[in-house]
């Protein structure tokens, strides 16, 4: 009989043995600790290095030990518990993750589970900043709208609410804020509020607009550093220790330097293309400063190389953000006060929506896309590669642009730009690579050949998609264009010789049903078959028959 029970730890699977009976203590801690991570599956009856031997007695009641656990955890942890039949009677006990807060057993332990440098997995205690960090991604702590109790309105700079305004003005911020005074701005924009008829900064207020020794003071994870590297040469290394904006302000300001332009034809006009997209590159860093998590230690890190440009903050991903599904996910921010606030001022995208146009900024110039694999559980790494623009999708996009009068929506782009990299794709293959759905795809084709973008070839499963022929402008492309058109004609012709070849006959129907094709595309295919000799008409009319000359 097959083991039905995992040979080896892991994060989510721990092994217990039961013999003495395992300390129930020890129990509500391990069910805690598997919470608090990714959850997992506890057995009992099993030793550390998989040898099975056997449930207690005592634990072999699943129903009883399953509301035992959750009268000795707060919140009360719902498990499932089964008896599993392999060598001998195994207890498996099966936690889900909790997303509704931080876990601890009835005398107050909280714990996580991590992984040792051997591999094998341990339970240690959560401390009060990775219990923020935890919240943070729940969704269910701001960390940015905590109060700092023991600062004051004099640790706010004068000069930086200068600065504020400044960008409000140029960035097309919420003019409405220029009409209030320094102390209604703080309170609108949620830099200070009061407690007990006593006004305190928050973290937010500190971070944006506090002088540099308050930041120290209260907020000393909030560095951040700027590199630029040509081959193994540093141009440039600065740290800083900066309000947000001046920090901002600091890194766009060199990435200036580090971002030369070159000319693009667009038909009668040139456009000025940068190696990346500036709004986009604003976004990123403004994105950068606004998810961080500002209560580990670490910096923001923007690096210009050779290979392109690096950003990178501390903090993972938050809970249902994953790198597949980034331009999907419901947009929320880890520290939110702080979020909108940016937006406030005008810095960042008002909507929310600032990863599209992180995507966007490449996609219009038919770039290769930023790329967030680096990224771990503890950091957000974005990669914008440096690459050569495709002007002929840049021509047509932004031809497309003109048109409508309004830009493209992202999911078009990243359509198209996967036919570009995918040429003659099927819709899943499409909806796979763009990491959309293939409802979303078939929308955005359907609309794409309609006005154009796009042509389809075949019927049904077998329907493939290319870019329009209108992107081919020059020869060369011209001659890419009709080579990808014929491979589909040769094979389809090749399948239906072999079909003929394995077939005493065949009709129109049969072709119809082997390539997708409909009645009038399956006739033209036979009859080029049979204008070349290949094959012979056996006889004529609707319910026409042929076979292979041999």
């Amino acid at each position: 009989m097959s083991r039905s029970i995992p040979s080896q730890e892991t994060l989510t699977v721990e092994f217990k043995s039961d013999l003495k009976k395992y300390n129930d203590s020890n129990l509500f801690e391990d069910v805690v600790a598997f919470a608090n991570t990714e959850g997992g599956d506890l057995y009992l009856g099993v030793e550390d290095n998989g040898t099975i031997t056997g449930v207690h007695p005592e634990h072999a009641n699943p129903v009883t030990l399953g509301a035992y656990i959750a009268n000795n955890t707060v919140p009360p942890i719902s498990t499932r518990c089964e008896i599993i039949e392999d060598e001998k009677p195994v207890l498996r006990i099966a936690v889900a993750k909790s997303y509704g807060g931080i876990a601890a057993t009835r005398s107050g332990k909280i714990l996580r589970r991590r992984m040792k440098i051997d591999g094998t997995p341990e339970n240690v205690p959560m401390y009060p900043t990775e219990m923020a960090t935890r919240l943070s991604d729940l969704r269910l702590l701001d960390y940015s709208t905590v109060l700092v109790l023991e600062g004051s309105p004099a640790d706010i700079d004068p000069l930086e609410l200068e600065r504020l305004r400044k960008i409000i003005l140029a960035y097309d911020g919420d003019k409405a804020l220029l009409e209030l005074s320094n102390e209604e701005l703080l309170l609108a924009l949620g830099f200070t509020r009061e407690q007990n008829g006593v006004v305190y900064p928050t973290v937010a207020g500190i971070l944006m607009v506090g002088k540099v020794p308050s930041i120290e003071r209260f907020v000393p994870t909030a560095a951040s550093s700027f590199q630029a590297l040509e081959g193994t040469s540093v141009r440039v290394n600065e740290d800083y220790m900066l309000p947000v904006l001046a920090a901002i302000e600091k890194i766009i300001g060199h990435l200036e330097v580090w971002n030369p332009e070159r000319e693009i034809e667009m038909g009668l006009f040139r456009m000025a293309a940068p190696e990346f997209d500036k709004r986009a590159i604003r976004e990123a860093v403004v994105n950068a400063f606004c998810h961080r998590d500002y209560s580990i230690m670490g910096r923001v890190r923007v690096a210009v190389a050779d290979e392109g440009l690096t950003i990178a903050n501390p903090g993972g991903f938050i809970e249902g953000v994953t790198v597949k599904t980034l331009l999907t996910a419901e947009p929320h921010g880890r520290n939110q006060l702080l979020a909108d606030s940016l937006k406030r001022v005008g810095l960042a995208e008002k909507t929310g929506r600032g990863i599209d146009r992180i995507y966007e900024g490449s996609l219009i110039y038919g770039r290769q896309l930023p790329d967030y694999t680096n990224s771990t559980p503890k950091t957000v790494s974005l990669f914008i590669p440096r690459s050569r623009p495709d002007i002929q999708l840049a021509r047509i996009i932004s031809n497309e642009q003109n048109r409508l009068g309004r830009p493209l929506p992202i999911n078009t782009l990243l359509v198209l730009n996967t036919l570009k990299e995918l040429p003659r794709s099927g819709m899943k293959q499409i909806a796979e690579a763009a990491n959309l759905s293939e409802a979303v795809v078939k929308a955005v084709l359907d609309k794409a050949i309609e006005t154009g973008l796009v042509e389809a070839y075949g019927a049904g499963r077998g329907r493939n998609y290319m870019l329009s022929h209108t992107l081919y402008q020059d020869k060369a492309q011209k001659i890419g264009y009709v080579r990808q058109k014929d491979i589909d004609e040769a094979r389809y012709q090749e399948m239906i010789v072999n079909m003929a070849r394995n077939a005493d006959y065949i009709a129109r129907a049969d072709v119809m049903n082997l390539l997708h094709v409909n009645a009038g595309k399956a006739y033209s295919l036979i009859k080029d078959l049979v204008n070349q000799g290949i094959l012979l008409p056996v006889n004529k009319g609707r319910y026409a028959k042929y076979k292979l000359n041999i």
